[in-house]
């Protein structure tokens, strides 16, 4: 786990923007702002004004974006967490990386553990570096258990990707739908093992990564060969197939039709 503690010594704009493949935890210990929006992705965006001892958090793979006129001089402590590095269970590692984003929450049992690591950390004692590291993992079980207490930790679709993991992995697939797509990036764009993910996945889904996106490439020519304009190479092309013949073989592999008589049966 890493700390960063930032402290405004005067007023003015403050802007933070950020997205990793660890989760983060933030800690406004104080901070009033007349103006200014905080944003994560997949969850609506907050204007609240008086930030002192809420807590943020950031999903590995997130965007974090949060801005503020200060009313007030700001000190806002980030915890990077990386449960690989972390003396943790299997089991707390994925809770960790499976929670939800949340925006703006307040728990005691966070700021005592929270107050103490920024003692502790500016004091410089390194003799206490094995306390810091204790504290670190108790951090991380008292985040567990106030988002599980709070319903906020997305329940698994069939014991598969949680919601806002699943929606995401959806998205880049759709946006990327002629590229080919790693499964190690898919992986890791959720903060997740290769392997782990891809039997999520198909949990989630009822099909792999790479078969989900073959399908909805077929999906994708269907809609496009509706259209009379197009043709059946321009179709390919759009779907991610350089060669006329293989996507040919691949949409009857799929419909059971050419491209051509599937245009036929449906004008």
């Amino acid at each position: 786990m890493e700390v960063e503690i930032v402290e405004a010594k005067r007023r003015g704009r403050i802007h933070y923007r950020h997205c990793a493949h660890f989760p983060m935890l933030v800690l406004h210990d104080r901070g009033v702002r007349y103006d200014g929006c905080t944003v994560i992705d997949g969850l609506p965006q907050s204007t609240l004004q008086n930030c002192s001892r809420q807590f943020v958090f950031v999903p590995a793979g997130c965007n974090y974006d949060d801005w503020h006129e200060q009313r007030t001089l700001s000190r806002v402590m980030f915890f990077h967490l990386n449960p690989a590095d972390l003396a943790i269970s299997p089991e707390l590692r994925h809770s960790i990386l499976s929670l939800a984003p949340r925006l703006f929450f307040e728990n005691s049992a966070l700021i005592q553990t929270a107050s103490k690591l920024q003692a502790l950390i500016e004091s410089g004692d390194a003799d206490r570096r094995r306390y810091i590291e204790a504290l670190g993992v108790v951090l991380t079980y008292e985040l567990v258990r106030v988002n599980v207490g709070n319903h906020a930790a997305e329940a698994p679709v069939n014991r598969g990707l949680v919601a806002w993991k699943r929606r995401k992995a959806l998205a880049y697939i759709e946006e990327h739908i002629a590229e080919p797509i790693p499964l190690a990036a898919l992986a890791q764009l959720v903060g997740l093992s290769a392997s782990y993910f891809c039997r999520a996945f198909s949990e989630s889904v009822g099909l792999p990564p790479q078969r989900y996106q073959f399908s909805q490439r077929i999906e994708r020519a269907r809609q496009l060969l509706a259209n009379q304009f197009a043709s059946v190479t321009d179709v390919g092309l759009t779907v991610g197939y350089s060669d006329a013949s293989a996507f040919c073989t691949a949409f009857r592999r799929a419909t059971g039709l050419s491209p051509t008589a599937y245009r036929r049966n449906i004008c």
